[in-house]
């Protein structure tokens, strides 16, 4: 509308100066109308009188609204240009500028716990998502994005990158590396740290996790991809008993997938989305990749619950403020079914502005425990974070802490939830994590203190010491998970963050934990001399054992403690 008012201002200015031009003309007709005819045979028509001052700077100023005309319509073309050739339904970037729950923020601002379970890419489009349209072909009013009001990379379980290099309208890369040196001060002498879902060896530099994959997102369909290579490929799958029932291993089949998963976004409400695959479960807040956290080592209540699920999951955004997320998963962090029965479960996200947020975790109905049916796993997981301070001009600039309670509990199968009695011992959860976390020099140093506790009678959610190579599948007489077995622990942690970039953190952490049984790595370690338990030349007996089973000279048992002090250094990289 604007361009068409232009060239019609032009036009009459053309107008005008051709009706001068004419008047100008006049000048060679004489005073009884007729034209004068040339003198001599060789007349020359004379040349126009010069331009007037006002002439010229009218005709100045015609050339400048020429020149602002053909400015206006480049910059028009572009967008005319998208709009024709951009169908309903795909995944440009004007498209996604257009989206309903396009948002004013950058994705890293916006992240829920998993950036990647909210299908948002860097450029603020939820992946697959095009403008809804009404009957009349035209545009509906826009729709808030989720969680888009507001900066959240301050959040514990969030990546704190707001760019992502390399982006497209198809595919969003990712890569993470978690390297570390764990000084352990009880000195295994095989190296092997125990009781983490994140520390496994000592005294040794590793590659913890290296992954690589992304988001793919095109025409509302939708994809992620994350590789684990490392010590998680390893580890993590360790933890899963589930392979051990059934054929074609499943470990092995994922033992190098973090992520895997497909699905569908519908244009519904702030957006629907439908995946199916192994996706983040943040059962415990922290997130599986240690970039993302505000420390190394979490405490129990996240440690010991589940980082993944493999199944389906349903994410509805009903507003920009609130996500309720329903489960269809094979069981507590597994590949596969413990028994014949499959667990249920659900997240809602809730966050009214941008220095709230709470979370809670619900899983149910599961029979998570190998070869025993009939034993029916419950657990709720509940977070709060709030940032109580927020200064930018100050060079402590932000500060914020995070609580998270879990209690849980199993029945049937020889064990109740209702305490001892004649269904069986009390097998329950209980637990909590408090943390408080600093941000100095705009955000360029981080400070975060914290710890927690918990009390697991039947060890159900304790991660089992690799004693002698021992698995969640295959135990250990070392240190049993029968009902009814005691397990109390407590900790506490200090993290201090260097981040010269948003692509990178150099982290310094110590950790106190204690426990009421022997469970950590002694010196002796957990691995007999020879590498195979049975008859060696020297033995160490269990701490906290009255005798020590057979005789001194010929029997090994490993060296476990109820305190453990170790530091770690580490570098965390995510692009």
């Amino acid at each position: 509308m604007r361009t068409f008012k232009w060239k019609r201002f032009v036009s009459v200015m053309l107008v005008g100066l051709c009706c001068g031009s004419a008047a100008r003309a006049m000048a060679f007709v004489d005073d009884d109308g007729k034209d004068k005819p040339p003198t001599g045979p060789t007349a020359r028509i004379e040349a126009p009188a010069p331009l007037t001052e006002r002439e010229r700077r009218l005709l100045d100023r015609v050339e400048q609204l020429e020149k602002r005309v053909a400015d206006l319509e480049e910059k028009a073309q572009p967008a005319a240009a998208v709009s024709s050739s951009t169908p309903a339904g795909s995944d440009s970037s004007a498209a996604s500028t257009a989206s309903p729950i396009a948002g004013p923020t950058s994705v890293a601002s916006v992240t829920a716990p998993d950036r990647e379970s909210l299908g948002i890419t860097k450029t603020g489009t939820v992946a697959g998502v095009s403008p809804e349209k009404s009957a009349s072909g035209t545009a509906k009013t826009e729709k808030a994005q989720p969680f888009a009001f507001a900066d959240f990379t301050w959040l514990n379980g969030n990546p704190r990158t707001k760019e992502v290099p390399l982006d497209t309208k198809f595919f969003t890369p990712e890569i993470r590396a978690d390297v570390d040196y764990v000084y352990d001060f009880a000195h295994p002498k095989d190296d092997t740290i125990g009781g983490s879902s994140e520390i496994f060896r000592s005294n040794e530099v590793h590659v913890t996790q290296l992954g690589v994959g992304g988001d793919f997102h095109y025409d509302n369909v939708r994809a992620r991809v994350m590789t684990q290579f490392g010590l998680y490929s390893e580890t993590t799958p360790r933890n899963d008993a589930s392979p051990a029932r059934g054929q074609w291993n499943l470990a092995d089949a994922y033992r190098y997938l973090s992520e895997a998963y497909g699905g569908y976004h519908f244009n519904v409400m702030h957006g629907i989305n439908v995946d199916a695959g192994i996706f983040m479960s943040y059962v415990g807040l922290f997130s599986y990749y240690q970039f993302d956290n505000w420390a190394y080592q979490p405490s129990y209540v996240s440690s010991n619950t589940p980082w993944f699920f493999n199944g389906v999951r349903v994410q509805v955004f009903s507003s920009e403020h609130l996500k309720i997320e329903p489960w269809f998963v094979n069981g507590w962090q597994s590949y596969g079914r413990f028994n014949n029965r499959p667990g249920i479960g659900m997240q809602i996200l809730w966050r009214p502005n941008g220095w709230l947020s709470v979370l809670g975790n619900q899983y149910m109905l599961g029979e998570d425990a190998l070869n025993t049916p009939g034993r029916v796993r419950y657990h709720t997981d509940d977070s709060i974070q709030i940032k109580y301070y927020d200064n930018p001009e100050r060079f402590l600039d932000k500060a914020a802490f995070s609580l998270t309670g879990d209690m849980g509990c199993e029945h049937g199968g020889g064990v109740s939830c209702a305490g001892n009695s004649a269904k069986g011992p009390k097998q329950s959860f209980l637990g909590y994590m408090l943390y408080n976390r600093l941000w100095f020099d705009n955000d360029r140093y981080g400070l975060t203190i914290g710890g927690g506790q918990i009390n697991n009678p039947g060890r159900y959610l304790v991660l089992l010491p690799p004693i002698n190579g021992a698995t969640a599948a295959s135990g250990t007489p070392y240190f049993t998970e029968n009902p009814g077995d005691p397990y109390k622990a407590w900790d506490i942690s200090g993290t201090f963050d260097w981040m010269p970039s948003q692509y990178i953190t150099f982290r310094w952490e110590y950790n106190h934990r204690a426990a009421n049984v022997p469970y950590f790595s002694g010196s002796g370690g957990v691995t007999p001399p020879g590498g195979n338990q049975g008859t060696v030349g020297s033995f160490v007996c269990l701490s906290g054992f009255t005798a020590c089973n057979g005789s001194p000279t010929n029997t090994w048992f490993p060296d476990l403690c109820k305190t453990e002090n170790r530091a770690t250094i580490a570098i965390l990289v995510k692009f």
